[in-house]
């Protein structure tokens, strides 16, 4: 451990939000990361959502080698061979039906700019209906389309922005109403509203099909078909920000393949390049026509880069040798056993959702109530990264309290039960802290 690299970062660095540690970090492979004292720490957040294949495969130091060899980066107008190759292999293998046209960028930030750019080049309005507890990315016109946190204090969004509740099976808004009868009254709520506010010149719905920083949020099959229609009704195009749950995260190619539902444009991000920045936006051909002949740009210093490109084609390409697709299914559904074993020895688990290795475990005061625990979802956290296990815990006041449990999809049964293990005890442990707390209070 070097104290002076320590002191560096707190001196030198700009905070940037989010969970931080104390602690410097030096390598990783594989479900562990190692920080500056050598310890090994089980990653259950695969970065940020980004190494499903594992932190440093082989086949991405491969990747990263080969384009050593040929190129990193090129003027943004000439092709790469490996980008021209990328983009059949999406099309040809990823992606559904229609979904054919790709631009390579860096990060979901910018593959939801794209989106929007096109949706309102190509309808000609700048109305868009995003949905509540999404995180689209930091970015001007995609923050002001992000509902999970970060909105106060950076001035006026982009106008024309309208937000709808989220299909939430956990806490339906609508008492008195059935979890999936409650997302559709909401969404219809939601539709009503912003027709009543628009000015005709609606463009685009942007969605997470699975609204991960909301809390895991799986909506049922009948919501994500009422917002294609709600889209072709009203001539606007329908947006899946698969950044999380393409390519094999949830146990299929993409969320668009899991519900039945073919968005217009889809765009992409950490699931595809494995760690690197690399991210995309697809859309059909009859759209990426008439946006071209109307003038679209996005020209930036990193478009279409080689780099990113290889490490992507070997990111998919190890997708489908290893069979991880499926093993995000079985090693899901492990997790998830185990998970609601958990539960049964801690009333404090009030939910295990999700899909595949994409989990959500929510903590709650009391089951009949729901009321959030955040105390102990914050406390229970922090022991788990002490006892060797790192996740990422959403609290919000409206939204509860939310592990996001993400492993790489090469995670073993060991890795699981070992992580199990750690929560379990986190769990007990922090809980007693809370309680001994109280009586001391008291």
């Amino acid at each position: 451990m070097d104290e002076n690299l320590r002191a560096a970062a707190k001196e030198y660095m700009v905070r940037y939000g989010g969970d931080t540690f104390p602690n410097l970090f030096r390598s990783a492979r594989g479900t562990v990361v190692r920080d500056d004292t050598g310890r090994e720490i089980l990653d259950f957040t695969s970065g940020q959502m980004c190494a499903t294949i594992g932190h440093n495969h082989p086949a991405i130091v491969e990747a990263v080698r080969l384009a050593g060899e040929n190129a990193f980066h090129l003027f943004s107008g000439m092709i790469p061979e490996v980008v021209a190759r990328l983009a059949a292999t999406l099309a040809r293998d990823w992606m559904p039906p229609g979904l054919s046209k790709s631009i390579f960028v860096n990060t979901g930030s910018e593959s939801n700019e794209v989106a929007l750019r096109m949706a309102k080049m190509h309808t000609q309005g700048y109305e868009i209906l995003a949905v509540g507890g999404s995180w689209h990315g930091v970015t001007g016109g995609v923050s002001g389309v992000s509902y999970a946190s970060d909105r106060k204090g950076y001035g006026v969004h982009v106008p024309g922005v309208y937000v709808m509740p989220e299909p939430n099976m956990y806490r339906p808004y609508i008492e008195g109403m059935d979890p999936e009868a409650s997302a559709l009254a909401c969404l219809e709520i939601g539709l009503k509203m912003f027709d009543m506010a628009s000015a005709g010149r609606a463009a685009a719905i942007i969605v997470e099909p699975v609204i991960s920083a909301g809390g895991v949020l799986v909506p049922p099959t009948s919501y994500m078909q009422a917002l294609r229609r709600a889209a072709d009704q009203r001539g606007m195009l329908l947006i899946f920000d698969e950044a999380q749950t393409a390519f094999g995260r949830i146990g299929h190619r993409t969320a668009a393949d899991f519900f039945g539902v073919t968005p217009d444009i889809m765009s992409l991000s950490k699931t595809m390049g494995g760690g690197l920045p690399l991210a995309a936006t697809v859309t059909t051909p009859a759209i990426e026509q008439d946006i071209h002949q109307k003038g679209f740009t996005f020209y930036t210093s990193h478009v279409s880069d080689p780099l990113p490109a290889t490490v992507g084609l070997a990111v998919l390409d190890t997708l489908k040798r290893e069979r991880l697709m499926e093993r995000a299914r079985t090693q899901g559904a492990y997790l998830r056993g185990r998970l609601l074993e958990l539960q049964q020895r801690h009333e404090a688990i009030g939910d295990v959702r999700g899909e595949g290795l994409l989990l959500g475990v929510e903590l709650v005061q009391d089951r009949a109530t729901k009321q959030p625990f955040h105390e102990l979802g914050a406390l229970t956290t922090q022991r788990c990264f002490e006892l060797g296990l790192s996740m990422n815990i959403r609290r919000r006041p409206e939204r509860g309290s939310v592990w996001r449990i993400a492993p790489p999809l090469t995670v073993s049964n060991d890795e699981i039960d070992r992580a199990v293990a750690i929560l379990d005890q986190a769990l007990a442990e922090s809980h007693d802290t809370l309680a001994a707390r109280r009586r001391k209070a008291g």
